[in-house]
This record gives C-alpha cells, structure tokens and sequence, in this order.
C-alpha cells in the first residue's frame, strides 16, 4: 500500500501554484498548514528532494510577505529536512539557506518617535516585532549550524551561517549583545567585516565600552589560536577609523592587546605572564578576558589549564548549538 502511494504522490508543482496564490491573496495562515502538512507528506516517502522545494517555496514567499512567524517555521523544517534526507552541506544546499537567510525581513526601528503616548506605543510593538524577526531568524540558523557540522562543514558549523547569525543579530537586535555577536564573528571567516560591525558599535556604545568590545573580540580569536585573524581585526579596526579620522581608544587594556599581539609572535611565554601581571587591573575588566588568557597559553604555549577544556563563560559561548 505505501510503496503504491509513494508512486502515485503527484509533482508538486501544481500544489506549489495554489499556494503561492493564497499567500499572495493573504491566506497565510491556511496556506502555512497546507505547506507542512504536503511537504510532511513527501518525506514521509522518502521523496525529500520535493519536501525540500515545498518548504523553500513557502519559506521565501511567507517571508517576503514579511510573514516571519510562518516563514521561520518553514524555513526551520527545510533544514530539519535536510537533516532527514541525510543531505550533505555543500555550496549548492549553502547557497538555498542563505536564499532563505537573504529573505528574512530587515527594518529599522522608528527611534524618531519621542514622548507622546500613540509613538511609544509604536515603538513598544515595534521591538516586540524585532524580536521575533531575530529569534525566527536565529532558530533557523542554529538548526543549520546543527546541520552542517554534522554533514560536512568544520565541527562548529559552517563559517558562512555563524556569520549570517551575527550580521542579523547585530543589525536587528534592538538591544545588542556584542559578545554573542563577536562569538559569531570568531566562527566565521572574514575579521574585516568583524572589524566593520566593532566600529559601527563604537559609534553608539559608552565611552568604556569601545576598548572592551575590541578587546574580547581579539580575546576570542586567540583563545581558538587564531592570530592571524586577531591581527587582521586589529589592522582593519585602525584602517577604518583612520578613513573616519578617528583614533583607537586609547586605554592601558588596548596597550595590553598590541603588547599581546607582538609577544604571541615570539616563543615567550615569560613575557606574557609578565604583561597579565602588569595589566591585571585591565584584564579584570571583563570576566571573559583571564579565561580567554589562559586558553591562549594552552594553544600557544601547551601550557596547561588547571582543568580540561575551555570552561566557564568561554566554554559557554562557545558551545553547540550556539545562542
């Protein structure tokens, strides 16, 4: 019996059409179940291929409609159906998420509104919808991180989504996390447009905030080994403040770093215990840094930490499925 209504599950090309015309005449909701409910149908027969362009197809088109609820949902069971059918990550099935991620909506915030009752009102409901926009959008990325470790990107997950990850959040978030966004950031692989979003920040944040922000960031591309990043970020961030004519922060904690930096290229451990000493009223502005230290020593050093593997807050963000 299934082997006979696998043969006769029809193309779903003309299911498809009728959708895209409820969507278009504003049936979301009805059209949204229709879509679950086929393309369940589908990979239930293994048929995942098709399963994949009914999710794809409702996706895109819920989410230029800027449906975001409806589309995240799709575009979460798309990888959960990649996921099922064993699909292997690769530049083509790459290429579909980020579609999908390109759709996701983008809107600023109305901040213009001041003071009377009605803006503020606006403006509440205009974070309430942010949120939402950046937790679907965030769903659908961790489960694709989940997806291309395991079939075939690097153990974190693909570069290219935790970039995707911190360019959404950094731009949609109305209260940013930076160091969430930096531990995407870290996992991808271009610093330059890192070092683009810390200037960015530099220019809404708190004063005591600036050297902070680009500190951790170094902080988190050492901690993994990565100092040719770390040096690129570092080279970027002056570039592009130059461009502005702007200067570095200019603080003990950012003389740490270029110390820091310099020393990593040398054999010198020595001196590296030397500078934490002496910077330590610097370092302990930001419980990440000492951790992110001692990491750094274990892989630049092979010195030690008093514990396997990268505990406390590092380990936290740096576990799978990311935040």
């Amino acid at each position: 019996m299934s082997r006979s209504f696998k043969r006769e599950l029809p193309p779903p090309q003309a299911s498809l059409e009728k959708l895209e015309k409820m969507v278009n005449e504003g049936s979301y909701y009805e059209a949204q179940q229709i879509y679950k409910s086929t393309s369940a149908r589908y990979a239930s027969m293994q048929r995942y291929s098709e399963a994949l362009d009914i999710l794809e197809s409702g996706a895109l088109l819920q989410l230029n409609h800027q449906e975001v609820t409806c589309g995240a949902e799709l575009a979460t069971l798309f990888v959960e159906t990649l996921i099922k059918g064993k699909f292997p990550y690769n530049n083509e099935t790459l290429g579909r998420v980020r579609r999908i991620f390109e759709a996701f909506p983008r809107i600023s915030l109305p901040l213009d509104l001041l003071g009377e009752d009605d803006d503020m009102q606006k403006l509440s409901e205009a974070m309430v919808a942010a949120k939402a926009r950046v937790e679907g959008c965030c769903t659908f990325l961790r489960t694709a991180l989940k997806w291309s470790a395991e079939f075939g990107a690097s153990k974190n997950g693909s570069p290219e989504f935790h970039e995707m990850l911190a360019d959404y959040m950094y731009s949609e978030t109305p209260e940013t996390d930076m160091m969430k966004v930096s531990s995407h950031f870290v996992r991808g692989n271009d610093p330059k447009k890192f070092a683009k979003t810390l200037v960015n920040f530099m220019s809404k944040c708190y004063p005591e905030e600036d050297d902070v922000a680009i500190a951790r960031g170094v902080l988190m591309y050492l901690s993994q080994g990565n100092l040719r990043d770390a040096n690129i970020l570092m080279d970027e961030i002056k570039h592009l403040l130059e461009l502005d004519e702007l200067d570095l922060p200019q603080s003990e904690l950012m003389q740490f770093i270029e110390y820091l930096l310099l020393t990593l290229e040398r054999d010198a451990y020595p001196l590296m215990k030397v500078l934490r000493q002496n910077f330590k009223s610097s370092i302990e502005r930001d419980p990440l840094f000492d951790e992110s230290l001692d990491e750094t020593a274990e892989r630049f050093y092979n010195v030690k930490r008093r514990s396997g593997g990268i505990q406390g807050l590092l380990g936290d963000l740096f576990k799978m499925p990311m935040m």
